[in-house]
């Protein structure tokens, strides 16, 4: 649906609203900014040449689906590797990562980083990294579900352009997302198996500031680690040699 459309329904919903109640309720009272939906079905497999990663990145810093965007210092689209063959997707940005614009940048990061070398992955040479959600939530609290729904299209525009061979996903936040797990869960039970998201195969592990703050989680860590190497040996061999660098 593009912006011309959206705006069209709003207004018809809002003056079925007025005729029905007499007035205009608060929630009509400001008029949100419109914006095109980003193609996610097979349709943008015929059009692919010309989606790129900085269409949909100028799109989500014109993004205003939902209050994050008037807090937002600087959206957080992602970075790394076009034609890698790992996608690694946290939550949602922090403070450092709302003030630079790029994704995993603070000590998280730093551990993420180190996290990816001891399985030959770097974000500048064979893997991207990304969030469910764009921008950064008030005091780095857990995105709440209207929010990560507002992103869910650029991720999945992303994924259509990027094409991983595999996904690894860092804790619940984006694992509750991705396997749309209505429930509280434990991680564990998640743990060294392979799901699948926007039919890409998906493993997932702990958040590095999960890792941060309980020493105990490093060592599951670092086997799911390994369970996600040996599983992306067996899809790319030679995953961990010559791919272009294109942030």
């Amino acid at each position: 649906m593009n912006a011309s459309e959206k705006e069209e329904l709003y207004d018809l919903i809002k003056c079925a609203s007025g005729n029905f109640y007499g007035y205009t309720v608060p929630v009509f009272m400001n008029k949100p900014v419109f914006s095109d939906d980003i193609q996610t079905d097979n349709k943008i497999e015929e059009c692919s040449s010309s989606i790129t990663l900085e269409n949909i990145c100028q799109k989500i810093s014109e993004c205003h689906r939902c209050p994050l965007h008037s807090t937002r210092k600087n959206v957080v689209p992602g970075m790394g590797i076009k034609n890698s063959p790992v996608l690694v997707i946290g939550e949602a940005p922090g403070e450092e990562e709302d003030n630079s614009g790029l994704p995993f940048v603070g000590q998280a990061g730093q551990l993420l980083d180190k996290m990816l070398a001891a399985i030959q992955l770097d974000r500048n040479r064979n893997c991207y990294i990304a969030n469910v959600v764009k921008c950064r939530p008030p005091y780095n609290r857990d995105p709440k579900q209207e929010e990560t729904e507002a992103c869910k299209s650029f991720l999945d525009a992303q994924i259509n352009i990027l094409k991983p061979k595999l996904i690894l996903a860092l804790g619940k936040v984006a694992v509750k997302n991705l396997l749309n797990i209505p429930e509280e869960f434990s991680l564990n039970k998640y743990r060294q198996k392979i799901f699948e998201y926007n039919h890409v195969p998906m493993i997932v592990t702990y958040h590095p500031s999960a890792l941060l703050r309980n020493i105990e989680f490093k060592k599951p860590a670092w086997e799911d680690l390994k369970f996600f190497k040996a599983e992306l040996e067996k899809i790319e061999p030679d995953y961990n040699k010559n791919y272009q660098e294109v942030k």
